[in-house]
C-alpha cells in the first residue's frame, strides 16, 4: 500500500524535491505540497494522510504550531521534520510538540527515504548529523531532579531490550524479529515503558533513551563521508 504524503515547505524547489524523492515506485504518492501549516490544516481532513513530511520554519505557520495542532486531532498523520544544521532550539521545540523525527533537508535520497519509511511505519528517526549537538544542548538545560525523575530500574529486563531497540529506530515488527516475540506482545511492552517512564510517544522514548545512556547516538558523519545523491527526474 502507498503511503500518502503531504510535503510542506515555504520553498517551492524544496518542495519539489522531496516529492521527487518519495515516489510512488518506492512505495510513496505524495498527495499535497503545501507553502506551510496553514495551508496543510486547510485541507488535512480530505487528504487521508499516511505522513506529513514538513519544515520547521516556513514565512506562515510554522512546523512547530503545526505538529502541535496536528497532535491535538484524532487519527493524526505522523511528522517527520526537515531541518538544518543551525536549528537545534526550534527542533526541540518541534519534537516536544509531537514530531516522530528529523532528518537533514540536505540528506541523500537514500536517508530521506529510510526515515520516511521509519516514521510512517510507527517508529521515529533521529538524524545522527545533528542528535549528538542536539541531546549535549538539551543535557545542559535539564535539571538533575528532571532527569532523576522518571527512573530506568522500574523496567524489566525485556522492557530494557525493547527500549534499547526503539531507539535504534526499529519498528515494532522488527523488535518482534530480533527478540522472537509477537507483535501485540512488543505492543504491550511499548506501552509500558512509555507508562512507566511518564513518555508521550516513541520519539520521547529515543530521547530518554539516549539521554539515560540506554543507547548512544552514531555521531556526526565526516565531511569526507559521501551521502547517496538523489535520484534523477522520472
Amino acid at each position: 500500500m502507498s503511503v500518502r504524503t503531504a510535503v510542506v515547505d515555504d520553498q517551492e524547489l524544496v518542495r519539489a524535491g522531496i516529492a521527487r524523492i518519495l515516489r510512488p515506485r518506492d512505495g510513496f504518492t505524495v498527495v499535497a505540497e503545501c507553502a506551510d501549516g496553514s495551508e496543510l490544516l486547510a485541507q488535512i481532513d480530505e487528504l487521508d494522510l499516511d505522513l506529513v513530511v514538513m519544515d520547521v520554519r516556513m514565512a506562515g505557520l510554522d512546523g512547530v504550531e503545526t505538529t502541535r495542532r496536528l497532535r491535538d486531532r484524532s487519527g493524526a498523520p505522523p511528522v517527520l521534520v526537515l531541518t538544518t544544521f543551525d536549528e537545534d532550539e526550534v527542533l526541540w521545540g518541534v519534537l516536544e510538540a509531537g514530531a516522530a523525527g528529523f532528518v537533514l533537508k540536505d540528506a541523500g535520497a537514500a536517508e530521506i527515504l529510510a526515515a520516511a519509511r521509519a516514521v510512517a511505519a510507527g517508529a521515529a528517526w533521529f538524524d545522527p548529523a545533528v542528535t549528538p549537538r542536539l541531546l549535549a544542548a538539551h543535557r545542559r538545560t535539564l535539571a538533575p531532579a528532571q532527569r532523576a525523575a522518571r527512573r530506568l530500574d522500574e523496567l524489566t529486563a525485556r522492557e530494557h531490550e525493547v527500549l534499547a531497540l526503539i531507539a535504534r529506530g526499529a519498528t515494532n515488527r522488527e523488535i518482534a524479529d530480533a527478540l522472537v516475540l509477537s507483535e501485540a506482545t512488543v505492543k504491550s511492552h511499548v506501552s509500558a515503558i512509555l507508562s512507566k517512564l511518564g513518555l508521550r510517544d516513541r520519539a520521547a522514548a529515543i530521547v530518554y533513551a539516549f539521554d539515560h545512556g540506554v543507547y548512544e547516538p552514531p555521531g556526526r558523519p565526516s565531511a569526507s563521508s559521501p551521502r547517496p545523491s538523489a535520484p534523477p527526474p522520472t
